[in-house]
């Protein structure tokens, strides 16, 4: 009871700021419940329309509310079948940046968590920190032994305020599921669940260094990409050290051009690696926006900033590819063939019409040059296409399609004229004949054959275990049917041992 009108009181003030915003458009999305959507309707009448678009207005409302709800629109900018593509679009940009705490409250976190001095970790640290957002900020320090480091420090109460604001969040979805059935296709509790599992992983420094040294160990021979190395004697639950990294943003063209770097090469090597990362590891960095790239003096793309990371199991990874192959043939049949055969499309639905949906946004988007085809964008409009066809949202396709629209994004700034995946053509062409051509199927039936082959003795005594076990049940359950069965026998005994008796007499 009291949760609840905490909560309520919290929803008054969360109100009250997107109304001030006129951004209470997503209220409207309650279909089921319209009270709710007219409320939303009549209180937040566009009285800026014409001025600023809606995800402008939703991103400044979710800046004035705080932290939480700065991720809460960084993750609300990879499901655009929530909110549309132009809202999503628009909060992709929402910057996650807060005023720094201060630099002896910052030494005395990395003193605590590392359960030693500050100095005799570092022979210098720079209070002054270099960037601060809503879960930790970085700071710039040298080693005792010499070494140039990025020391990111956990923000201090973030914890308990992330964990109101996520209670709240999950006490909305569960809300929405029950006032609103057209809602629960989109999953609003898993959505809100899987939000803050990602938003609880930040806060463990421990497994952002797990996922920088992971993406480093998967590109070790690569010699044009590269990620910090991990300090684990000065990393912990709060504190995380990494090697300091120079270079150029790689959004700024004309430092890089004045520098002497190939703009041509950069795009190639951003491609590359992220096909990499995607298909050939199913791992890969997902907040891939020009402040987390940077271009060293040698040419070396580096990425920095590993919070945010997404997986793909080999299943997906082999759907995503046949998917993206029928887009290209533009072989609409195949793409809903994916759809089907991965089960992100019911049953009951028809391929036939769904391959006619598929080709109803694609076609418009293949038929333009070469350098203007969004991936990225193809994908966002094909999650809203599926929304006819019942698919549910699936959480690891949607942030990927997001993090294709940032690579994408960053490739148009350094040059619009060129389509940064046909770059990468040639690795795509060596990768699908690799894995997907029909040897490549063969290898994969026979090492599956053989695996099967292998396991089959265990199987065997797997089965021959649960049949024992069964006919031991059984035998146990005959056993207690035949002792709660009525004793019949020495009742009629007597009563024949009575009347033979009485027949003598």
């Amino acid at each position: 009871m009291i949760a609840g009108l905490r909560n309520l009181a919290r929803l008054i003030v969360i109100a009250r700021t997107l109304s001030r915003h006129d951004a209470l458009f997503p209220l409207a999305l309650l279909s089921g419940t319209p009270r709710v959507g007219w409320l939303a309707r009549r209180l937040g009448r566009e009285r800026t329309a014409g001025t600023r678009r809606r995800g402008e207005r939703l991103a400044d409302a979710l800046q004035e509310l705080g932290p939480t709800f700065i991720k809460l629109g960084q993750a609300l900018s990879t499901r655009p079948d929530l909110l549309g593509a132009d809202v999503a679009e628009d909060l992709s940009r929402l910057q996650d940046r807060l005023t720094p705490f201060d630099g002896d409250t910052a030494m005395s976190v990395v003193a605590r968590e590392l359960g030693r001095p500050v100095e005799t970790l570092f022979s210098t640290f720079d209070p002054n920190a270099v960037a601060a957002a809503s879960i930790a900020q970085v700071h710039r320090a040298v080693t005792t032994e010499g070494e140039v480091v990025a020391v990111k420090v956990l923000r201090p109460g973030v914890e308990a305020g992330f964990a109101r604001d996520l209670s709240l969040f999950l006490w909305l979805a569960r809300l929405t599921e029950r006032l609103d059935r057209g809602m629960r296709r989109l999953r609003p509790v898993e959505a809100v669940e899987t939000f803050a599992d990602s938003v609880r992983s930040e806060m463990d420094l421990r497994l952002e260094a797990a996922a920088a040294s992971e993406l480093r160990e998967n590109f070790i021979d690569v010699p044009w990409f590269r990620v910090p190395e991990v300090d684990w004697q000065r990393t912990a639950r709060g504190v995380m050290t990494l090697e300091w990294i120079d270079g150029i943003p790689v959004d700024e063209k004309e430092r890089l051009i004045a520098a002497g770097h190939d703009v041509r090469t950069i795009l190639s090597h951003a491609a590359n690696s992220f096909f990499t990362q995607v298909f050939r590891d199913g791992f890969f960095h997902a907040d891939m926006h020009a402040g987390n790239a940077f271009i060293a003096a040698d040419g070396t793309l580096v990425v920095i900033d590993f919070g945010i990371m997404g997986r793909l199991d080999r299943s997906t990874r082999d759907h995503l590819a046949d998917m993206l192959i029928g887009f290209v043939m533009r072989d609409y049949d195949l793409v809903a063939d994916v759809h089907f055969r991965a089960g992100w499309i019911p049953r009951h639905q028809s391929p036939a019409s769904f391959a006619q949906a598929v080709r109803s946004i694609a076609e418009p988007i293949m038929e333009r040059p070469l350098n203007e085809i969004s991936i990225g964008r193809l994908l966002a409009q094909l999650f809203e296409v599926t929304e006819r066809f019942d698919m549910q949202a699936q959480p690891q396709l949607l942030l990927l399609q997001k993090t294709m629209l940032m690579a994408e994004g960053m490739g148009r700034q350094l040059d619009p004229t060129i389509n940064m995946w046909t770059l990468s053509r040639p690795l795509i062409e060596d990768w699908l004949r690799e894995n997907r051509g029909p040897e490549a199927r063969m290898r994969r039936f026979a090492a599956e054959f053989v695996a099967n082959v292998v396991r089959l003795p265990e199987l065997l005594d797997k089965m021959e275990t649960a049949a024992d076990r069964i006919a031991e049940a059984e035998a146990d359950r005959l056993q207690r049917s035949v002792r709660a069965r009525p004793r019949f026998w020495p009742w009629l005994a007597a009563l024949v041992f009575l009347a033979v008796a009485l027949a003598a007499v």
